[in-house]
């Protein structure tokens, strides 16, 4: 059956589904990963075809709209910013998803393009499903991931939750109507259809374990958890040679990086990075990332993009932003964490770290100082149970197939 996998956003928002759709592939399925150009190459290392989209995310988070997210102080702030620069570019996604889908026999859809997708299928008369990486829809037992971690009470949580899907509705107000016209069917707002799908019990998996964040008790039936969908990587990576003598020349080092997150200050950032590491007298491997991280000396080496499931179970510890992939990764390497949220979900995800005993705590961008990460730093590797749950915990997630629940999903829709 030809699947297409169709997700916009950073890195994070794409990598996972390389590993989804490899499964598929090997499972017998004709996949395409339907997402922005400049990640091509994700897609043919995972031997599954390519669809480009418009749109490139690195270019849009360093532009003035971009960085105008970094002014903003608090979650609600941040995500207005966020559904506001959204909302101006997902038109431009329409054509080239319409000409996708009718290549295709089954839509699998991200949280990103859940709800232009769903319209798509619907007006292809096309089967589809869910497949995000957060747990987006509302509910009790803690609020919005988005809008930071402080419960509100079951019944707050739930409304904010409700609050939330609202607002992300927004993004595709201008464009649903107009593409619903085009396929020829009926007037409906992007509230009304997330309430259809909702009463129909649209089928969503959800890429994580019930191991890091266990399936809420009042969600509706369709709503799954699959276990993590993790990146495809060749099956033993080569690391880089100057990455490969730096640590075969001392200790450890930790791993620090922000992945796709871009941050207001890349010199300060750096600065108190190298400083924390040398107070806490550890070694550093930086990744570059979208903000720029450097280091310079022969306790720190700089690098590029490299495969997280290569370098992470080399590290002592890792230093990220805890969007949902780079957390993902650094569990399966079963290394512990200091995270360093930015924005959207990270706080959510650095919470749950540090619920399962595997970080100290997060250490928020806006609060990061060389004297608050030396000594989460110091506290991450020298207490020797952080390290010892972490391993535990990866040890599980091994034994766990993320991708057998959607195989069979998508197998069901093809009997």
């Amino acid at each position: 059956m030809r699947v297409a996998i169709m997700t916009a956003g950073s890195r994070g928002d794409v990598a996972p589904y390389t590993g989804l759709g490899h499964g598929l592939a090997r499972a017998g399925h004709d996949v395409t990963l339907v997402t922005h150009e400049r990640f091509a190459p994700l897609a043919a290392a995972a031997g599954i075809g390519f669809h480009a989209l418009p749109v490139d995310p690195r270019a849009e988070l360093e532009s003035t709209a971009g960085q105008g997210l970094h002014r903003s102080s608090t979650g609600a702030g941040k995500l207005a910013r966020m559904i506001s620069m959204a909302r101006a570019l997902v038109g431009q996604l329409t054509d080239d998803l319409l000409a996708a889908a009718r290549a295709s026999d089954v839509l699998l859809l991200s949280g990103s393009l859940g709800p232009l997708g769903h319209t798509i299928a619907e007006g292809l008369e096309l089967p589809s499903m869910g497949v995000y990486l957060q747990p987006i829809a509302a509910t009790g037992e803690f609020a919005p991931p988005v809008g930071g971690t402080r419960s509100l009470g079951r019944v707050g949580n739930r409304l904010a939750g409700r609050a939330v899907n609202a607002a992300v509705d927004h993004v595709f107000a201008a464009t649903a109507p107009e593409l619903r016209a085009r396929l020829g069917l009926p007037r409906t707002g992007a509230r009304a259809a997330r309430h259809a799908r909702e009463r129909q019990d649209w089928p969503v998996f959800h890429g994580f374990s019930e191991l890091v964040l266990q399936r809420p008790r009042d969600w509706r039936p369709g709503l799954r958890i699959a276990g993590y969908w993790w990146p495809h990587d060749p099956p033993q990576p080569q690391l880089p040679p100057r990455l490969r003598d730096f640590l075969a020349d001392g200790p450890s080092p930790v791993f620090v990086g922000f992945g796709s997150s871009t941050v207001p200050d890349t010199e300060r950032a750096s600065e108190t990075v190298v400083r924390a590491l040398r107070a806490a007298r550890l070694r550093g491997v930086v990744q570059s990332g979208w903000s720029g991280l450097h280091a310079e000396g022969e306790d720190m080496l700089t690098v590029d993009e490299i495969p997280h499931s290569a370098v992470f179970p080399a590290m002592a510890a890792v230093v990220h932003h805890a969007g949902a992939g780079t957390t993902a990764a650094a569990l399966r390497a079963g290394v512990p964490a200091v995270p360093v949220p930015i924005q959207f979900d990270q706080a959510f995800w650095s919470a749950r770290l540090a619920a399962l005993g595997v970080s100290p705590g997060p250490v928020p961008l806006r609060r990061l100082s060389t004297e608050v990460l030396t000594a989460a730093l110091r506290q991450v590797t020298a207490d020797p149970d952080y390290g010892q749950r972490a391993r535990a915990l990866a040890a599980r997630l091994h034994q766990e197939d993320g991708v057998g629940p959607v195989l069979a999903a998508v197998d069901r829709l093809g009997a």
